[in-house]
């Protein structure tokens, strides 16, 4: 990024690639945001739109783009992606977004620089992340998904919560799949130092197991109430894009729980889920190993487990 402003290349923008834009621009996260979709009336409203609201922001150039634009960019988020048609099953529609992913990515691959971090935001976000690692050649350290990070948000908020504390004093993660089989990480979970458990008997307050259930459901459950409430989700996983974008321009080195390719951790392979990483410039730096209890570590296999069975369906093993 040195010499030049940073810049990031949405490629989908649908409710959730606009709503990324947006919060991009709100935090003044990039100097460029490059929109790029195959409806190009919509995507040009949107780019009006968004460039409307710079006057009261930081300086950025927004603008539709097409592929050539990924050359110079720092991160490429993929947004894109289909809806389910009437009658379709969860498999058939992963097929028609895993084709979509086998059109767009040689393009990208095509354009990128040996620094650009790819970003997977669309779902299910673990299996396209793992077409985006099938169908390029790019190190897995630069291409993940977004993951449990809004998970682990959502998390944090509850426990927040229920102690009356600021989230920000919350470490608290959901790791595997995001989605059912998600895992709470409870023995790993820390308020301002202390570990959860001793944190709620200073307050007097017992942390039961129907108390960490109801919790864990939810967190597990909040996706389902928000469409069925609105019909999408798109402010939340905004901001948690925007942060992970963040850690990345700015080589925070933050800890972020997304989706990866694991090598290893807890005898793990070829599959991606969500484990907590540090994240700066040039992507993942390191994915950190939790210290999980038995039931913890089992449950993670299989949220894994059923992550592959998935895969193996829809890939066909090719």
């Amino acid at each position: 990024m040195e010499g030049r402003g940073s810049k990031v290349v949405i490629i989908g923008v649908g409710r959730v690639g606009a709503t990324c834009a947006f919060a991009l621009a709100l935090g003044g996260s990039a100097e460029e945001i490059v929109l790029i979709d195959t409806d190009a009336v919509r995507v040009a409203g949107e780019a009006m739109d968004l460039g409307h609201s710079l006057p009261y922001l930081q300086p950025a150039r927004i603008y539709v783009g097409d592929y050539s634009d990924c050359a110079d960019a720092d991160i490429i988020i993929i947004s894109a992606g289909v809806s389910q048609k009437p009658g379709e099953t969860r498999i058939d529609l992963l097929k028609r977004n895993v084709a979509v992913f086998h059109s767009i990515l040689p393009k990208l691959e095509r354009y990128s620089n040996t620094s650009t971090v790819v970003l997977v935001v669309t779902n299910p976000v673990d299996i396209m992340t793992y077409a985006a690692l099938k169908y390029t050649q790019m190190p897995w350290q630069r291409v993940f998904g977004s993951g449990t990070s809004l998970d682990s948000a959502r998390f944090r908020h509850s426990l927040a919560q229920l102690f009356g504390v600021d989230s920000r004093n919350v470490h608290a993660y959901i790791i595997g799949e995001h989605g059912d089989t998600e895992v709470a990480a409870w023995s790993s979970a820390y308020i301002a130092g202390t570990p959860l458990q001793t944190f709620s008997h200073y307050l007097g307050a017992e942390l039961g197991p129907h108390e960490k259930q109801r919790i864990f459901e939810d967190v597990r459950d909040a996706a389902y109430r928000i469409i069925e409430a609105k019909g999408a989700t798109y402010y939340a996983v905004a901001v948690s894009v925007r942060r992970i974008v963040e850690s990345i321009l700015r080589n925070e080195n933050s800890i972020l729980s997304v989706s990866c390719m694991m090598h290893g951790e807890f005898e793990l392979e070829d599959v991606c889920l969500s484990l907590p990483a540090i994240i700066g410039r040039g992507g993942i730096k390191k994915v950190i190993p939790l210290d999980l209890d038995p039931k913890e570590s089992m449950l993670l296999r299989q949220s894994a487990r059923n992550l592959k069975q998935i895969i193996s369906q829809v890939f066909d093993n090719r």
